[in-house]
């Protein structure tokens, strides 16, 4: 955040100027603070209370009244205990994260409600000051990791007159609203090329690269006319494996800074491997999984979760690695397919349309290894599947590029977001003539 403040003042930005004169806060997160404003614990500013357990007329999905818990809306109910707006702030769980609560709502007691704002204060600006102190992170250092309502309630904030609170919110109100549709927009732009990524994958591994040549009807819906020389087989007939692994005894307490790899579904992706943020196992730890390990050239796929169905190949080198539970290893037989071909087969709309047609978790969206042994893909030649793959490569590779730019874009975007309401709420920056 504090390199996107200094972009903030650095660029085009620095139309909006600082106060004419600054003081010491005394309070490490605020700095210096305009000279008028007062330094102000939130008690002094609005009372501070847990919700309560949902009513018995609790139900997710029906209601005439919204739940809000610690990250937000949970559910509906038939009884409300907010006769206004409000701010609920997560305790527990999403710890920190805050929310505007409209009336006639219920809020749980996995957050804290601050109501009964004193008349110089304004929501609109409250909830702002709140979101940029990153609430979460401060409970984090006491021992005690959620928020309770008496450290909130002795947060010191940096507190202008009632009239220039109002004057900080308009101001964000409407900035904000164009970085988020900004925002918006570029997301949309992902979406779209996803799906020109996914296009063009399908129609690589589902009619191949010669426009001119026979076509048959593959027997099954999810593919449909293939070129007549290929083939249709199950995953289980051209692989040598199809398995995953399994979480550790001892969950995240018997990660090590550096060893084994241990994939999990956040590192699978349908570019390829994200090892970024990648758990790391002992040697010993690694012994006992010996029968997930991964080797280079692998198909990985998630198979559970909201990331269900994403798969890439795992090029290795000479790096070890191993997969949890929610990741299966897929060993294609080198005579027969092509890593990147396999991998892109599960990657077209006719794979994924298999993957969440086959699913059937309980609980949440799971693929066991039957259902994916049975999955249908096409067989080229392997001549073919080589070409395929370089031409995937080559196009997908473009199409990767545009989509970090645009997620590059997109974070830049956000860091500003956070930069101007931490400037505007901080006093760092003079909004009262830019507020509409």
């Amino acid at each position: 955040m504090s390199e996107a403040l200094r972009t903030l003042h650095a660029e085009p930005l620095r139309r909006f100027k600082p106060y004419p004169a600054y003081k010491n806060s005394g309070v490490e997160w605020l700095g210096e603070i305009p000279t008028h404003w007062e330094v102000k614990r939130l008690k002094h500013l609005a009372r501070v209370a847990s919700g309560f357990g949902p009513p018995e007329s609790y139900d997710r999905s029906t209601g005439d009244h919204p739940v809000y818990g610690s990250n937000g809306l949970i559910g509906y109910c038939d009884q409300y205990m907010t006769t206004q707006e409000m701010i609920a702030v997560g305790r527990v769980g999403a710890s920190g994260l805050v929310n505007v609560v409209p009336a006639k709502s219920w809020v749980s007691d996995n957050a804290l409600l601050l109501w009964e704002l004193s008349r110089t204060t304004q929501l609109g600006w409250l909830r702002y000051v709140l979101d940029c102190m990153d609430l979460g992170t401060l409970a984090a250092k006491n021992a005690q990791p959620i928020i309770t309502g008496t450290f909130l309630s002795n947060q010191a904030l940096a507190v202008p007159p009632e009239p220039e609170q109002r004057a900080i919110a308009a101001f964000l109100d409407r900035e904000t609203a164009r970085i988020d549709a900004l925002v918006a927009k570029k997301e949309r732009l992902i979406e779209l090329l996803q799906e020109k990524r996914t296009a063009l994958i399908t129609r690589a591994v589902t009619k191949g690269l010669d426009p001119t040549v026979p076509m048959k009807d593959s027997g099954v819906e999810w593919l449909g006319e293939i070129p007549a020389h290929w083939e249709v087989k199950r995953v289980k007939h051209v692989t040598t494996k199809i398995g995953s692994g399994k979480t550790p005894t001892g969950g995240a307490e018997v990660y090590v800074s550096e060893g084994v790899m241990l994939i999990r579904s956040q590192n699978v992706h349908f570019g390829g491997l994200v090892l970024d943020d990648v758990a790391y196992i002992d040697s010993e730890t690694d012994a006992q999984m010996a029968g997930s390990r991964v080797q280079d050239g692998d198909v990985l796929l998630n198979i559970t979760g909201a990331s269900l169905g994403r798969c890439c190949v795992a090029r290795l080198g000479d790096k070890r690695a191993n997969v949890n539970q929610h990741v299966c290893v897929i060993r294609p037989k080198g005579a027969a397919y092509i890593s990147e071909f396999l991998a892109a087969a599960l990657a077209s709309h006719s794979g994924q349309a298999q993957v969440f047609t086959t699913e059937n978790g309980i609980s949440r969206d799971a693929l066991n290894f039957e259902q994916i042994g049975e999955l249908v893909v096409p067989q080229p030649l392997l001549e073919e599947q080589r070409a395929i793959a370089v031409r995937l490569e080559s196009q997908a590779a473009r199409i990767d590029a545009l989509l970090a730019k645009v997620r590059d874009a997109i974070d830049r975007l956000k860091e500003l977001r956070t930069a101007l309401i931490s400037a505007a709420v901080t006093g760092k920056i003079d909004v009262r003539e830019e507020a509409p």
